[in-house]
């Protein structure tokens, strides 16, 4: 298994949006949670959920993302049954989702997208005033973050054998665990002393 670090590393070279980068962090918050939940191989889940789009910036059409940057991962040492998960993670790439890694991949990508474009209408722009309900308010309003696939979320849900409400709460928890490093922690965290204090 390569380390966090070298999958980093990876994602850097091919992904220079930070509003990408800041994805594939919120998808490894959720990825690595359940891995922690399930008592997998966390680092194996976390390498996954860092590198499931790093080449989307290369390949923005489907179906050469991912199918493309798969053998771009083989080159780089990235193990055979993360490339698997990476290509399963897409509907059309003909790979289907049997292992418990696939699964949670697919389930946590599309959502934690949502959660976060749930999080920056929020008042402070805080994951911490996220709670299930108003992501599942938000996803019945098909103008908000139209390009999240509700559907995905809710089969991946389905697919994990997790209630969706309880698998929307686990995501926004292991988000906001991690959410300063997601650029989610609020606005009073990320402004000056001054503009604080003038909120």
């Amino acid at each position: 298994m390569i380390s966090r670090e070298k999958a980093l590393e990876i994602l850097h070279e091919f992904t220079k949006s930070e509003s990408l980068r800041k994805h594939a962090l919120a998808v490894e918050s959720c990825v690595a949670a359940y891995g922690r939940k399930f008592g997998e191989d966390e680092l194996k889940w976390s390498v996954t959920a860092l590198l499931h789009d790093f080449d989307y910036e290369i390949h923005p059409d489907a179906p050469d993302h991912p199918m493309l940057g798969e053998p771009m991962l083989a080159e780089r040492g990235v193990p055979e049954d993360v490339r698997r998960a990476i290509l399963s993670h897409a509907n059309y790439s003909g790979v289907p989702r049997v292992s418990p890694l696939e699964k949670t991949l697919f389930a946590c990508d599309e959502l934690a997208g949502f959660i976060t474009a749930v999080s920056l209408v929020k008042p402070g722009r805080s994951v911490h005033e996220v709670e299930a309900k108003s992501v599942r308010k938000k996803m019945k309003d098909k103008a908000f973050a139209r390009s999240v696939s509700r559907d995905d979320i809710t089969h991946g849900a389905q697919e994990l054998g997790v209630e969706l409400d309880d698998h929307i709460d686990f995501c926004i928890r292991a988000m906001q665990a991690r959410a300063a490093e997601l650029g989610l922690a609020g606005e009073g965290a990320q402004s000056s002393p001054e503009k604080y204090n003038s909120d």
